[in-house]
């Protein structure tokens, strides 16, 4: 074999000698024991409120794009309790806020309307309500309707028993003002309890 062959043979096996060791070493070293500044809490490094501030904005925009859209809140003046029955005036609309109902009263009866045959909303007596798709099986003891009237009032009513069916339940003294609300198979009966000017 000529000598410089043989050289090349040498350096070449030499080369791949040491690149195996290299290799066997380095697979087969233990992990890097943690530096200090890996083995101190992160409340040392200063970086536990970054990291907490961090987590709560995280939380904070989960929690909005999940939360559900609030009700529509209703502009009007301030509450004020009734000692009696109103004057009568011509009901504009019926709002059941906690259903997100607000609806106007419609001759032909097509979502609210009016019994005009009886009293009107707020005047002594029972006013008689019906309509269609108003929820009233969701709406429960203590919630409020509210009716505008044309006398720029707005009667609110507190719900006192939510009914399956259409009966009449039990009736308040005639000199009282309430109102029944019908929706299908339910019948809701509520006392007025106050009244706020209208916008």
């Amino acid at each position: 074999m000529p000598r410089a062959t043989w050289v090349v043979a040498s350096l070449t096996v030499a080369l791949l000698s040491g690149t195996v060791v290299v290799l066997q070493r380095t697979e087969g070293a233990a992990p890097a024991a943690a530096t200090t500044d890996d083995a101190l809490p992160s409340r040392a490094l200063g970086l536990s409120g970054h990291r907490r501030l961090v987590r709560e904005l995280e939380q904070s925009g989960e929690s909005r794009h999940g939360a559900a859209p609030r009700p529509r809140r209703i502009a009007a003046g301030p509450l004020r309790t009734v000692s009696g029955p109103l004057r009568a005036a011509r009901p504009l609309r019926l709002r059941i806020p906690s259903l997100g109902v607000d609806v106007p009263f419609d001759v032909d009866g097509e979502e609210a309307s009016w019994d005009s045959t009886g009293p009107a909303p707020g005047a002594a007596g029972t006013a008689v309500v019906t309509g269609t798709g108003l929820r009233l099986g969701e709406l429960r003891q203590g919630r409020t309707i509210e009716i505008p009237r044309a006398d720029r009032r707005t009667a609110v009513f507190t719900v006192v028993r939510v009914s399956p069916g259409r009966a009449p339940g039990r009736e308040e003294p005639p000199d009282r003002a309430q109102l029944r609300v019908i929706d299908g198979e339910t019948s809701v009966l509520a006392r007025l309890t106050g009244h706020r000017s209208s916008s």
